[in-house]
């Protein structure tokens, strides 16, 4: 033991844990350590000890994090500790006293210092890697294998990581990359947990709130209350059936209930009436946190004095006093503060930071007492609630819904309970006519959060690799994966995995069974269409385009849209910067929008309507009189009423005999199912194949690929030129930027175009509406965007020929977006126009910054260098800069 280690404890008021002491006496014993405990428990204690003695030593620490916004709140931890001339913040959009004894940083940027050899890593002592089970996800996993792999071998490392249950594996593989490494286990919360379920029985009007658990065995009234419940099953789940038949006999006979889900505000009043708050609702849904808050706020509720709301105010006008009102009218910032100064408010990716962090300051200082949330908040930041309610244990992952897992479930119950102010949280799990209650106590008792490593070889690992090590030695370090030291243990998990999904495939299968033709023929041609009427028609849309511009109030013109078919009179027309937008009226005086994409040719005139004196278009009785004096009117006989492109393309598909089918919904619904699971089948067999082979196979795939585009020489184990940027580029689609750059695609522009075309590789669009048609300023851009979507589908043939996982396509739903904001267009405008949150230009914006700052180092053309940074220059302004920065600590509330 140290014997300064009283001096090292002595800043804390709360007796030391056991957990805590046992990983002092490792890092003392100059170990690495894991430590894995629950959310709230003293995790950081552990961190900041190893810091202290590592600083005292003379030598640097480094406290890594997955994402900036937990780097911003431990950068502000650290400096109210330490002094802010100690602590530096690197997290690319900051770089703040880099040289410090002590700096934050993603883990990417301390990934980068690696391969570029940094001198700050020669003395650097420990570095901290919090929320280590990040190494599981997809994306960015394998940085922290990286990470752990490439750092100098004299560097401790102190990971830390929610409760997982083979935290012993990952300390053995440390141990076997590193040297000797302790497993730190904490089991027990630091404050109690109570699992509770909660329903609204309609037959008796009230709430009912039950434990899901009493003397540690399920229990057994809130079995009964769901067995009672009123289902209604599909009479296809024939076994589904049966069972319910099963469930209503064991009843006994019980009266049989009509529960429903419980409302948000009548849960919310609950909560209060119970002095369950303050507490945070896990959403699944960004547009429902916004909708809950508001119901709330709408109903009358409100949590907060006067006095509370004043502080309130104080905060709100130093974190958002900065911004413009155009800005904050855009954001919603009336409706914001009024939900606030109730005391309840959403949180979720698609508000802009400084509004997420105020929110954040008034609830960690008790002002706000109830937070609608998506489980984005369940990661790293620090906002612990007396409860948690978790609105339905599924969620929607972009295809399909999931189930949550056990760790899951562990990280967002994990916020319930303020350790030093209550004796016990609650995590309240509201009743679902599609979860049964003993899959909820399963959840609930599961403590199984089994940590998967996601390495994979990429290509700028490929390139740093080649740079760096010897071929033998490259092969040899993606062996040390914590990936490879788990395949051979994965095997027979997988294959069970792998037959109960060909099992469900099979079933899928016949059900989409059409006797009348074949359904995957008949699917082809839908989406061939509809691929058709989304990329296609540019030239007659902007012919339609004209057309629309010069229709004057009064014509009337034939529409097809949505169930609408008839003709309809032009009220307003505007052009807007994504085209022109017709409002008109139709004859029962219902007002539509339509724009080019509605017309498959330039619309014939069948007639003129006179319009009322008094224009007024948003008014009933004017839209009433209008549609009088259409029916009244004698109209031309139109030409083609089949002037909506899905009606017309769809004329392949219609013919198909499988249209015919009745139960047509049915069997396309399960066809898509089938599709989306024989996908996944297809990924687990890889999975299983790639199991059985070693992670250096994979590694030469990429080497092929990038030999094949010229960026190595694997016979002479060198990079060339090009291979030598592909080193110093990170991104997701490294690959593709890399080919874009060298194609001179970005040469020659200015920072707006510039801006636009690299937008269309950081993008992604995740709507299930189809994005509307790219803009860009002039025809060139135009054709360089085609140029880069070609070189995308090479490179993705080249990928797929080599067995390597194909990289993300460029999307230019974007490029609009960028152009106006480098060009200088105000926040307000941008976001307005294109109906875009503002959380998600904030992100996407500074992703497009962080890969233009990238290109002003890379890029081969002086010009287009300067270019880059010009743009990432004008775009690193306003609410997008502001987020950014870090704001100081605070004191601590009492």
């Amino acid at each position: 033991m140290r014997s300064d280690r009283d001096e090292l404890t002595a800043r804390y008021s709360f007796p030391i844990d056991r957990f805590q002491y046992e990983a002092f006496d490792a890092l003392d014993d100059g170990k690495h350590v894991v430590v894995a405990a629950p959310t709230g428990s003293g995790k950081t204690v552990v961190a900041e000890y190893g810091i202290d003695m590592t600083v005292r030593d003379g030598k640097r620490a480094f406290y890594t994090a997955p994402v900036k916004a937990l780097s911003n709140q431990k950068y502000r931890d650290l400096i109210a500790l330490h002094g802010e001339d100690k602590v530096g913040l690197l997290t690319g959009d900051n770089s703040i006293n880099g040289d410090a004894p002590i700096v934050v940083m993603t883990t990417e940027v301390l990934r980068n210092m690696i391969y570029g050899r940094s001198r700050t890593l020669d003395d650097l002592g420990l570095v901290v890697l919090d929320e280590v089970h990040f190494l599981q996800d997809t994306f960015r996993g394998p940085v922290w294998e990286e990470v752990m792999i490439h750092l100098p071998h004299h560097v401790r490392l102190v990971c830390l990581s929610a409760t997982v249950s083979n935290v012993a594996e990952l300390a053995e593989w440390i141990s076997t990359v590193r040297g000797r490494t302790e497993a730190i286990t904490e089991l027990r919360r630091p404050v109690e947990l109570t699992n509770q379920y909660l329903a609204k029985d309609r037959t008796e009007d009230r709430l009912q709130l039950l434990s899901i658990f009493v003397g540690g065995a399920v229990n057994r009234d809130a079995v009964q209350l769901d067995e009672s419940a009123i289902r209604h099953t599909p009479k296809s789940s024939a076994g589904r059936s049966r069972k319910e038949s099963n469930r209503t006999r064991n009843a006994g006979g019980a009266q049989r209930r009509k529960l429903v889900p419980p409302g948000r505000v009548e849960t919310l009043k609950l909560l209060n009436d119970r002095e369950m708050l303050p507490a945070i609702f896990f959403i699944f849904s960004r547009s429902q946190c916004d909708v809950a808050a508001k119901s709330c706020v709408d109903a009358g509720v409100c949590l907060t004095t006067e006095a509370e709301q004043a502080e309130i105010g104080v905060i709100i006008d130093d974190r958002l006093g900065a911004l413009d009102s155009a800005d904050l009218a855009v954001l919603g910032f009336e409706q914001f503060v009024r939900q606030l100064k109730a005391g309840v408010a959403a949180h979720h990716a698609g508000m802009v930071p400084p509004m997420k962090e105020v929110v954040e300051a008034c609830f960690i200082a008790g002002l706000v007492k109830a937070v609608f949330a998506t489980e984005t908040l369940a990661v790293g930041i620090n906002m612990p609630a007396r409860s948690v309610v978790i609105e339905k244990l599924t969620k929607f992952t972009g295809e399909h819904h999931e189930q949550l897992t056990p760790g899951e479930y562990t990280q967002l119950t994990g916020r319930a309970g303020r350790r030093g102010i209550d004796d016990r949280g609650s995590a309240v799990v509201l009743w679902s006519p599609w979860v049964r209650f003993d899959d909820v106590a399963k959840l609930a008792g599961s403590s199984r959060f089994h940590l998967r490593s996601a390495f994979r070889p990429t290509y700028n690992m490929a390139a740093n690799l080649i740079r760096t090590y010897e071929s033998e030695r490259a092969h040899d370090l993606l062996n040390l994966s914590f990936a490879q030291y788990q395949a051979d243990r994965d095997i027979v998990k997988m294959q069970a995995r792998l037959e109960r999904r060909r099992q469900a495939l099979s079933e899928l299968q016949a059900e989409a069974t059409s006797p009348l033709g074949d359904i995957d023929e008949y699917r082809k041609l839908r989406n061939a269409e509809r691929e058709a009427r989304r990329f296609g028609h540019v030239e007659r849309v902007e012919e339609i385009e004209a057309a629309l511009r010069r229709l004057s109030p009064g014509t009337v013109v034939y529409l097809v849209k949505g169930k609408h078919r008839g003709p309809v009179v032009v009220m307003t027309s505007a052009s807007r910067k994504d085209g022109a937008r017709l409002r008109v009226v139709n004859k029962s005086g219902v007002s539509l929008q339509a724009t080019a994409e509605d017309f498959d040719a330039v619309p014939a005139a069948l007639g003129s309507v006179k319009m009322p004196s008094n224009f007024a278009p948003n008014r009933k009785e004017f839209r009433q009189e209008v549609a009088y004096r259409l029916r009244k009117t004698s109209l031309a006989q139109p030409q083609n009423t089949s002037n909506r492109r899905g009606r017309h393309d769809n004329i392949q598909a219609d013919l198909h005999p499988v249209a015919r089918d009745p139960k047509l919904k049915q069997r396309m619904q399960a066809a898509g199912q089938a599709a989306r699971l024989d996908r996944e089948v297809t990924e687990i067999e890889g999975r299983v194949r790639g199991k059985t082979q070693t992670l250096a196979r994979d590694f030469d795939r990429i080497l092929g690929v990038l030999e094949a585009y010229g960026y190595v020489d694997v016979a002479s184990w060198g990079l060339t030129s090009h291979g030598e940027m592909l080193a110093r580029i990170f991104h997701e689609s490294d690959l593709l930027v890399a080919e874009v750059v060298r194609a001179g695609l970005l040469d020659g522009l200015s920072a707006a175009d510039l801006a636009s075309l690299v937008s269309t590789l950081v993008y992604e669009h995740r709507s299930p509406e189809p994005p509307p048609r790219p803009w860009f300023s002039n025809n060139e851009i135009r054709g360089r965007w085609q140029r880069i979507a070609a070189i995308s589908e090479d490179v993705a043939a080249h990928e797929r020929s080599a067995g390597v996982n194909e990289h993300r396509g460029p999307d230019p739903t974007f490029a609009a977006i960028a152009y106006a904001w480098v060009a200088g267009e105000g926040f307000a405008e941008v976001v307005d126009a294109d109906e875009l949150t503002g959380g998600d230009f904030v992100r996407t914006t500074r992703q497009l910054v962080d890969l233009l700052r990238q290109l002003a180092i890379i890029a081969p053309s002086g010009a287009t260098r300067r270019a880059a940074s010009q743009a990432a220059e004008a775009a690193f302004r306003g609410v997008v800069s502001d987020s950014a920065a870090p704001t100081m600590p605070q004191a601590e509330p009492v």
